[in-house]
């Protein structure tokens, strides 16, 4: 399957959805319409069973440089506050589409990624930097709250709040090593690696149990914010849930006579959230 809008491609192929930004020229840039249609398309991936991981780089020398300043900046000025609150709840609502897909989302970082383009690495499940690429949340520099698209919410929970708010207040760009010193970049390879540094990391995902990782997208969401006692809980219905799939009797089965596992994948029935943690024994609840 492949789908070619102006600013983007898609192909899916091998179980792995790859979204190509498609603007060498502007550095991939976003426009107003390329965020709708990016949340649309990752929206549309949840069904797409043919896609068991994803992977999302950049054409040519950038990752993303964010919003298009000539595109973008100068209808924002033309704007009222409502204006404006209707264009940052769309770029708001990629992180989610990003962040909310119950498959891995891997981002293939291939040069520089500022602003928006940041925000998206942030959103992803893993990053694989090129040693050349940059990153940066250089929303202060034009006048802005680091605070956007959910930079606030999501960075924290990658390299800590210290360093987390370093990167927000400044807005300094810093290259793959130091991303890498601080846990924004999974890894780091050579230039010409990293597209394929990715592939290779969703092709093990994509013959993996997808059910399973399905689960672990959402339990790294979901968990955030609860007790230990809450999180223990939700994980040990989850993981019964996964125990009553298909997979798991197959990853036995395979296991005994020392061949690969063939999982079956999603397809048999989505992983339901868990139900709430009972109360604790004794509470007043």
């Amino acid at each position: 399957m492949t789908l070619s809008p102006k600013t983007f491609d898609l192909e899916i192929s091998r179980g792995i959805a790859q979204i190509t930004l498609n603007r060498p020229e502007r550095l991939n840039a976003l426009t107003f319409e390329v965020y709708g249609e990016l949340a649309q398309t990752f929206r549309s991936l949840e069904k797409a069973d043919d896609a068991r991981a994803v992977v999302i780089t950049g054409k040519g020398r950038g990752f993303c440089s964010g919003g298009d300043v000539e595109g973008i900046i100068a209808e924002l000025f033309a704007r009222d506050i409502t204006g404006l609150v209707e264009f940052t709840r769309v770029t708001g609502a990629l992180i989610q589409s990003i962040a909310e897909l119950r498959r891995p989302v891997i981002a293939a970082i291939n040069g520089v990624a500022v602003g928006a383009g940041a925000v998206i690495a942030a959103a992803c499940d893993m990053r694989i930097f090129a040693e050349s690429a940059r990153i940066g949340f250089i929303f202060p520099r034009v006048g802005l709250s680091g605070a956007d698209m959910g930079a606030s919410f999501l960075l924290p929970r990658i390299v800590g709040r210290g360093r987390a708010a370093e990167l927000l207040f400044f807005g300094d760009l810093i290259g793959a090593e130091e991303a890498l010193r601080i846990g924004l970049a999974n890894r780091v390879v050579p230039d010409a690696d990293v597209l394929t540094t990715a592939r290779g990391w969703a092709e093990r995902l994509a013959k993996g149990p997808t059910f399973a990782h399905r689960m672990t997208k959402q339990m790294l969401e979901s968990e955030h914010g609860l007790t230990l006692a809450a999180a223990i809980e939700a994980e040990a219905q989850a993981q019964a849930l996964c125990m009553a799939h298909p997979d798991f009797r197959e990853a036995y089965e395979a296991n005994k006579v020392k061949r690969p596992a063939r999982f079956l994948g999603a397809e048999i029935c989505d992983p339901p959230p868990p139900a709430a943690p009972k109360p604790d024994a004794g509470s007043d609840a």
